[in-house]
């Protein structure tokens, strides 16, 4: 392939809008917004052709099937990703090897064959549908899982049954970036949405995010509001459940600043939101609750991260307890397992794993099997065991 071949390349034209946003005076040029529609016939005519150029370029490298061979050979392989538990019974995704998307499977007892339950390549003909969220309810019983389109970044959240491997007829629209959070009863999930597009200015559309619960077997329009912030539309709001399912909380953020809120109320009932962390002067990762005492990751006035308890029933800060103050090392995660904190921390671009009592005591530390970076970790507070994946160049 010459360089004066791709110097004479005729690329598929690109039709520019007159479309100036104002953001609070200031005039943002957006041309191209209508690539922003992934569905529209001008959009899809438009990559097409792109897609045209670029592989009848690609076809006429001589050593294309031979790469193609040998990075086919190198991924036909089976993935694993970390197993979880809810309610006795065993999830996890695993890629066989050359699949688009991993597929989820369960499994009634560790003993028992895996089962598919999800899989994300046979959802549409053309295999462009990922499964962007999936959210198992505590008995194990039911599935809440979110669908994107075509790379977009709208989902929309179905119900499956565990057991049978099929769908309720329930269907939320117009998520993004959308956490969801069941109700221990089953009878329905938390979730935040964005306002459906065309019912407000385009200037608005990423703004006034609300959190919703939908009740299974009710329409999505019937779903009420049960949290919003008119007064600050800039916000966003991801809502999850406590460990013991006693508080729904929200994780509150403003754009990508990384600084972030901590809302919370009882799971049950309809009471208002206590803005216990409304400053946003932080990251406050929420680990587990003990009762009313919540644990956090945060690096409040420590920029490589420690660990906080924060009674809700004395939430003053002056009440806050530091659990496992800052280090040498960069603390990257931490999970709440066997009623312990089990913290990794970032020590020469590798991790290293150390666990403590909840009071904050070092407890010991855990071996990896050589210098590599862990994947993924899983366990709850009441679990005396956990599951980690693990990865290294030195195997």
């Amino acid at each position: 392939m010459s360089l004066i071949k791709q110097l004479t390349l005729t690329y598929p034209p690109a039709r520019r809008e007159d479309v100036v946003d104002d953001y609070h005076g200031t005039l943002v040029a957006d041309p191209y917004r209508w690539l922003e529609d992934p569905h529209s016939p001008e959009t899809q005519n438009w990559v097409a052709a792109q897609n045209e150029l670029t592989l009848g370029l690609l076809h006429e490298v001589p050593a294309r099937a031979r790469v193609k061979a040998r990075l086919t050979q190198i991924w036909d392989y089976p993935k694993y990703g970390v197993p979880w538990r809810r309610g006795g019974r065993t999830f996890f995704n695993k890629n066989d090897g050359l699949q688009n998307q991993a597929v989820l499977y369960w499994q009634p007892h560790d003993a028992a064959e895996p089962q598919a339950l999800l899989d994300p390549n046979t959802l549409t003909p053309d295999g462009t549908a990922a499964v962007t969220n999936q959210v198992v309810s505590r008995d194990g019983q039911l599935l809440a899982y979110a669908v994107s389109q075509s790379g977009s970044d709208w989902q929309t959240v179905r119900v499956r049954q565990v057991d049978t491997g099929q769908d309720l007829a329930d269907e939320v629209l117009w998520c993004k970036f959308a956490g969801i959070a069941w109700k221990p009863d089953n009878s329905g999930f938390f979730y935040n949405r964005y306002p459906e597009p065309g019912t407000v200015p385009p200037e608005a559309q990423h703004t006034h995010n609300r959190v919703f619960f939908h009740q299974l077997g009710t329409p999505n329009a019937a779903d009420p509001v049960v949290y919003e912030r008119p007064d600050a539309p800039e916000l966003a709001f991801a809502p999850f459940p406590s460990e013991d399912d006693a508080y729904l909380l929200l994780y509150v953020w403003r754009g990508t600043d990384v600084q972030n809120r901590i809302y919370y109320r009882p799971i049950d009932g309809d009471g208002d939101f206590v803005r216990l962390l409304d400053d946003a002067d932080a990251m406050y990762n929420f680990i587990t609750n003990v009762g009313p005492v919540f644990y956090f990751h945060t690096d409040l006035d420590a920029p490589r991260g420690r660990i906080i308890a924060i009674d809700i029933t004395t939430p003053e800060r002056s009440a806050w307890q530091e659990i496992v103050p800052e280090q040498a090392d960069v603390i990257a995660f931490v999970s709440a397992v066997n009623n312990q904190l089990v913290v990794a921390y970032m020590q020469d671009a590798h991790h290293i794993l150390r666990v403590f009592q909840l009071d904050g005591q070092f407890d010991r530390d855990i071996p990896l099997p050589t210098i590599g970076s862990i994947m993924g970790l899983s366990g709850r507070l009441a679990d005396s065991d956990m599951a980690l994946a693990f990865t290294s160049y030195l195997f």
